[in-house]
């Protein structure tokens, strides 16, 4: 069994930055892809940015790119995502999700892997 566990987290102001990092208990982390998802009240979870087990390849939503940048340090066995120029239409549940498979994760889904429980952030205007 594995686990994942997001922090960072918290309340900004529009236009500050912030990393979130996720934190996993895997065996083999460099056997998963990795992902960050969001998720705003009433709205669906969709997948932020995504990273290869490898490192050598990466995926950003639209509304992100060029703002946030996924990464990960597997000596640590943890994947951060970092957040700049933020906006309050980035509010929501960011949640941390491991794949061993990278395309799993761009359809938005976890099969093979784990969930973490969500960090909340809020951007005020």
């Amino acid at each position: 069994q594995g686990e994942l566990r997001e922090s960072g987290g918290g309340l900004v102001q529009a236009g500050d930055s912030l990393t979130l990092s996720c934190t996993a208990s895997v065996h083999t982390f460099s056997n998963f892809a990795m992902g960050w998802f969001r998720q705003a009240p009433g709205k669906r979870r969709d997948l932020v940015a995504a990273i290869t087990g490898t490192g050598d390849n990466t995926f950003y939503d639209y509304p992100v790119k060029g703002r946030f940048t996924i990464s990960r340090n597997d000596a640590e066995n943890t994947a951060y995502l970092q957040m700049n120029s933020l906006k309050p239409e980035d509010t929501a549940t960011y949640y941390c999700a491991a794949d061993r498979v990278f395309g799993t994760l761009l359809r938005g889904r976890v099969s093979n892997g784990y969930w973490g429980q969500g960090t909340q952030v809020t951007v005020s205007s």
